[in-house]
């Protein structure tokens, strides 16, 4: 599998999820599978993984200046969330050439 080269805008990702709920199932199997593949191809962002109990699972980006945002991954599978990492950096990148 290739790995996802995110964008030099992307400062941090964080992955929070519970380690036993089903709603964050996906982010664990997420974790497993795409983990290392990501800080091979990022190996200067910081990919940080929060387990924590009875958590709704979460992805968080960090920008430049602050800016943050997450998304809910409640209920999806690891290619969702994927799909997800993906739309966020891709959103910075098109708000940085807006602005």
């Amino acid at each position: 599998m290739s790995g996802l080269r995110l964008s030099s805008a992307l400062r941090e990702v964080r992955i929070i999820f519970c380690q036993y709920s089903a709603a964050s199932a996906g982010a664990r199997q997420f974790v497993s599978e795409h983990y290392v593949n990501l800080k091979v191809e990022n190996p200067t962002t910081p990919i940080l993984i929060r387990e924590c109990s009875d958590v709704q699972p979460m992805l968080y980006a960090r920008f430049a200046h602050g800016r943050e945002k997450s998304a809910p991954l409640n209920d999806m599978v690891s290619n969702e969330i994927l799909e997800k990492l993906k739309s966020l950096d891709e959103t910075s990148l098109q708000e940085a050439t807006n602005s």
